[in-house]
């Protein structure tokens, strides 16, 4: 299986690039082919709903590095994403990554049928701060059709290493199941 992850912390030590991490570890052992994309350390910008998608040739007209993702994700039988709780949101550094998902449909590109994961986690104990992550995801998983097979979601989880007190690298790690 072809999966592409997208990351969305600007944490290399962060508690969702651990989970990350052994995520992709466990994949890659089940013999998983996995493309990493770091969206905090890559050009990305909104979307400017120009309604050129693909006009180029490339996914965007505004040529920043989502065009080098697109192709990835249509490529893809799953992808996953995994990112921290920002302000009780999506952090910016992966929503410019997920609004560009819409050149795919204005596009006319077949997205339907893939597998979609969510690996989150949030600084408070309130499992319910990641319903700004969760829902947005599920609901961008059905419009473009994609069978949402599974989420981790972390609540808790703040500084560096704080994922280590719990079962998140775990949790992360057994999601590869779910999308086989």
């Amino acid at each position: 299986m072809k999966i592409t992850v997208i990351t969305g912390s600007p944490r290399k030590h962060g508690n969702s690039f651990a989970m990350t991490e052994a995520f992709i570890q466990a994949a890659e052992q089940r013999g998983h082919s996995v493309q990493r994309f770091d969206a905090a350390f890559l050009k990305i910008g909104g979307c400017y709903a120009c309604m050129t998608c693909y006009k180029t040739g490339k996914a965007c007209s505004f040529d920043d590095d989502f065009n080098s993702i697109a192709p990835v994700i249509l490529d893809a039988d799953a992808v996953v994403f995994t990112m921290p709780v920002y302000w009780y949101s999506i952090p910016a550094q992966i929503k410019g990554v997920i609004d560009r998902l819409f050149s795919l449909v204005v596009g006319g590109k077949p997205v339907a049928g893939k597998k979609c994961a969510l690996i989150a986690c949030c600084e408070e104990e309130d499992l319910t701060v990641l319903d700004g992550v969760r829902i947005p995801m599920e609901r961008t998983a059905a419009l473009l059709k994609w069978e949402m097979v599974g989420e981790v979601l972390v609540p808790g989880v703040l500084n560096e290493g704080d994922i280590d007190r719990t079962d998140g690298c775990k949790q992360a790690a057994a999601l590869v199941e779910k999308l086989a």
